[in-house]
């Protein structure tokens, strides 16, 4: 149920989290869309919105990985459309900002995502658009589909390149697979660059990092392990401070271990918990299709005819949820895997994942029961719960 409120406007909250610290209670004032005052302590008399009596408010979430939500899978609706419902699929979960993704396609896809990626910026909670393909080795290729693996055609790259001056966006390729120089020249078009699906050796890595690549995509999955003497992209990946790292905290792509040594290697500060969604969420329906192949929901696991994974059935709420209990972090460290880590990451550290005077006031309320009651992207209110979410507005 969607509200909108005017963008000035004072949220009291029992629990602000700032971006680093739980502070306790505290005030909130928006005016055009930027936060322009924090309070902790008393409750401004003047509050328009009260949060309820176990809320938390923080800075609202950042996914970087979004391939679909709402029954919309973004390959087969590369649309303003398709963006908007996909992105509001997740909005309730307390999504504030993302980069929907597309994965390995034709180049006819990748160009009509490019035609309509900045006029998308304009849905509230669009940051950028993230391209995971279609540079990337087929050895490591999981769900992508095998026949659209390629190095970049001048065509493709000529539709990439558009995404540099669209928002925060992110390319997901294999190192290993392509030239330094066409690394080099998505960099140049601003573009962030992230190593994913992918046999590179350590050594393989730690030259693409030196040529400015800085994201892993989905650690651990898809990608060159950890060996006795071969580190791997996961080594790689675990040692060099330089790199931000995504992962899917679900329970089913990474053993608990494994998140645990991510985080111990990694820390808050790189990385970002991210969801991977496909169309499923936010819907009741177990199935849908990728490229001609039947996905299956079971049991929270989506996988295809063979059984292989078919990206994830997961929100950041509960990504946050399962950091907490998994990794067996504090909170506070969860939420800045999924709130600041990644706005760094995106070179949006200034504007996103704290509260403060100055920063947008895109931001998440939840319960102690990790479920969502309100989120504001620029200070615009909707409810994931209406009027049931206990949030109550004056003014």
């Amino acid at each position: 149920m969607d509200h909108s409120w005017p963008s000035d406007l004072t949220i009291v909250a029992p629990q602000v989290f700032d971006g680093t610290a739980m502070r306790g209670p505290g005030s909130v004032s928006i005016s055009n869309g930027r936060i322009e005052s924090v309070t902790f302590g008393e409750a401004d008399a003047r509050a328009s919105i009260r949060l309820p009596a176990d809320a938390i408010l923080a800075p609202g979430f950042i996914d970087i990985q979004v391939n679909g939500g709402g029954g919309v899978l973004l390959n087969d609706q590369p649309t303003e459309a398709g963006v908007r419902r996909t992105v509001e699929a997740h909005r309730k979960a307390g999504t504030t900002g993302c980069l929907p993704t597309l994965i390995t396609d034709r180049s006819e896809v990748i160009e009509q995502l490019a035609a309509v990626a900045q006029a998308c910026l304009k849905i509230p909670g669009v940051l950028g658009f993230h391209l995971e393909g279609p540079a990337l080795n087929r050895l490591r290729k999981g769900i992508h589909s095998e026949s659209e693996i390629r190095l970049p055609t001048d065509r493709d790259l000529a539709a990439i390149r558009r995404f540099g001056s669209c928002g925060s966006s992110v390319v997901t390729l294999a190192p290993e697979c392509m030239p330094a120089s066409m690394i080099e020249e998505l960099l140049a078009a601003g573009l962030r660059i992230s190593a994913g699906h992918s046999e590179a050796t350590a050594a393989e890595m730690e030259h693409a990092a030196n040529l400015g690549v800085s994201g892993v995509t989905h650690l651990y999955n898809a990608m060159s392990q950890l060996s006795a003497r071969e580190p791997g992209l996961v080594g790689a990946a675990l040692q060099d401070d330089r790199l931000f790292a995504g992962i899917i905290c679900d329970g089913i792509h990474v053993d608990a271990t494994g998140l645990r040594i991510a985080f111990r290697c990694k820390g808050r500060d790189r990385l970002m918990l991210i969801t991977d969604a496909m169309p499923l969420v936010g819907t009741s329906d177990r199935q849908f299709m990728l490229h001609g192949r039947q996905i299956t929901l079971r049991e929270n696991r989506l996988t295809g005819p063979d059984g292989t994974l078919a990206g994830a059935h997961l929100t950041m709420i509960e990504a946050v949820r399962n950091a907490v209990a998994l990794l067996e972090v504090p909170l506070v460290d969860a939420l800045i895997m999924a709130s600041r880590t990644p706005a760094v990451f995106l070179d949006l550290g200034s504007e996103l994942g704290r509260i403060a005077p100055g920063y947008r006031a895109d931001l998440v309320a939840f319960k102690a029961n990790f479920e969502v009651v309100g989120t504001w992207i620029a200070g615009q209110s909707v409810s994931a719960t209406g009027e049931a979410s206990g949030v109550s507005h004056r003014g």
